[in-house]
């Protein structure tokens, strides 16, 4: 009887869920572009786009090499649908006159520098003529090439391939938006010590970063587990990665920020020191206090920082980005106290172990800065000693609330990425949290608002491989994506399972047509497989 009961349970479960597959259907009164543009407006035209679309550019820079690859790597995306198509449409009836022939982008400045604050803002229209004519047109202007590539994107999600007639079609037609980001940092940590992720896997998710108008690749590179990048300056520092196979050439890495550069995305690079560093000394042992302390580096000897010395110099070859990160971060420094150099040099200055973590987090700043970098420590270096930090310091938030209220009340910038909702790897924390948690919280002060400078979603990589990371990242990192673009007015009120949710789903399912292996939306836990039969766009 049992059984039989748990039977029924299931078919009902199975055709409750049918028929909210087969009812399906887009809200109009819903913009379908993920993150939500700043000002909108549309019409009830339906425009369709010409296979054969061609690139028209004007300003000074709309001849950059930036816009044209970007060109051809949407084109790729629209019509990729359509190629499958084109064998039996050489046997039936082609439409020869499509509503939109070219896609017109202005870009104003010449300047091709991609820094924190970079001009993103664009204006996209799309028009359908008088209502009489079948001319129609599509724009993209932009100050920037950045700003441009936002625009493309946003573009993109306003074209939709249609089975019925096998074309692309523009909705709503026509389109009049106008957009640019709230914050100028809006960044994905990807951790590749704990786990290493093959070059082409992270490009891979730099692209699908660019998806959702993310800027900023945050590339914990090194960590205590393993040390995979070659530092010609120290070229037995790699012997710590995992296998000779797992490692990063200076080559491979310039390849990730090059290709990041061309979707407008900055890569900050991280070495965490002086915890999380005991993968350095499998090549330079002496950075070890001893072999019983492998970890905080030694702070007593020159050597320690010449080492971090020459691996910025030779980082700062590769990484163009104004901003450093230096860590910090959950230094246990109770064996400083139990090797007996170390705690002879303690003494000697007359130093706790507090201090001694402060002389060693300073002097790193020293050296990043004298490189012409802009440190960035994690949350407790501030909260130990904040009034010994270099003014220039960004304050890396995770470890709770407040943080970043606090730090900007001391003059200092912040970056948002509190655990309880943007650490990717915590996987019971549901898309609802992430979209609501708020960079701004707590801080009403116009002039330290603006010293908060975005947030990060944070995928660390114990758990997490390239078996599965894209699924872990996709789609909660996109519900940061658009607290971080848009407007917390127009995100903020009402019931987001009517506002939001639907875009949501929707946006998941545009990344699983790009190849982008993002997770269903409502499950309990990230990451996991659906529970059963069903639309993507109910999941």
């Amino acid at each position: 009887m049992l059984l039989g009961s748990s039977k029924s349970v299931t078919i009902f479960v199975i055709l409750a869920v049918l028929r909210l597959n087969f009812a399906f259907k887009l809200n109009d009164k819903l913009t379908y572009v993920w993150p939500l543009p700043s000002e909108i407006s549309s019409g009830d035209h339906i425009l369709s786009i010409d296979p054969g679309l061609s690139l028209v550019v004007g300003g000074e820079g709309g001849n950059s090499s930036i816009i044209e690859d970007a060109f051809e790597r949407y084109k790729r995306i629209l019509f990729k649908d359509g190629e499958s198509f084109s064998i039996f449409q050489a046997f039936r009836f082609k439409r020869s006159a499509y509503d939109i022939n070219e896609l017109k982008i202005v870009v104003h400045s010449p300047n091709e520098e991609l820094q924190l604050g970079v001009d993103e803002s664009y204006t996209l229209l799309v028009d359908g003529g008088d209502g009489e004519s079948i001319i129609a047109e599509a724009t993209i202007e932009a100050n920037t090439v950045y700003g441009a590539l936002r625009g493309l994107e946003t573009f993109s999600q306003l074209c939709t391939f249609d089975y019925g007639n096998k074309s692309v079609q523009i909705y709503k037609a026509p389109w009049y938006i106008r957009d640019r980001p709230r914050f100028s940092y809006r960044g994905l940590l990807l951790d590749t010590s704990r786990h290493y992720l093959p070059v082409d896997v992270i490009k891979q998710i730099i692209e699908s970063m660019s998806y959702a108008k993310l800027n900023v690749l945050h590339w914990h590179i090194i960590d205590e587990e393993s040390f995979p990048l070659e530092i010609p300056s120290y070229p037995k520092l790699w012997e710590g990665s995992y296998t000779k196979w797992e490692r990063y050439t200076v080559e491979g890495a310039y390849e990730i920020v090059n290709f990041a550069k061309m979707r407008g995305i900055n890569v900050l690079a991280e070495i965490d020191v002086p915890g999380h560093a005991e993968s350095w000394g499998a090549g330079y042992p002496d950075l070890w206090p001893s072999v019983s302390c492998k970890e905080p580096l030694d702070v007593t000897k020159n050597f320690t920082f010449d080492v971090i010395s020459g691996i910025l110099s030779d980082m700062r070859k590769i990484f163009p980005f104004e901003l450093f990160h230096l860590g910090g971060d959950e230094v246990n420094t109770d064996c400083w106290l139990f090797t007996s150099h170390i705690k002879q040099w303690i003494r000697d200055r007359n130093f706790t172990t507090k201090d001694a973590y402060e002389y060693f987090v300073l002097k790193a700043q020293e050296i990043a800065i004298s490189k012409g970098w802009t440190p960035v420590n994690w949350e407790e270096t501030f909260n130990a000693f904040a009034s010994k930090l270099h003014p220039k310091t960004v304050v890396h938030n995770w470890l709770g609330g407040g943080v970043c209220a606090k730090a900007v009340a001391k003059g200092f910038r912040c970056i948002f990425s509190n655990q309880e909702f943007w650490y990717l790897d915590h996987l019971d924390v549901p898309w609802d949290e992430v979209y609501e948690a708020e960079p701004l919280e707590g801080i009403n002060i116009t002039s330290q608002q603006d010293l908060v400078l975005g947030g990060e979603v944070c995928m660390w990589g114990e758990t997490a491989d390239a078996s599965d990371i894209q699924q872990t990242i996709w789609p909660r990192a996109a519900a940061a994506a658009e607290r971080l673009w848009s407007r917390r007015e127009d995100i903020s009120s009402g019931n987001i399972s009517l506002t939001a949710l639907p875009r949501f789903h929707y946006f998941r399912c545009l990344l699983n047509r790009r190849g982008v292996q993002a997770a269903p939306v409502t499950n309990f836990f990230a990451r996991e497989p659906p529970l059963g039969p069903g639309s993507c766009y109910v999941q």
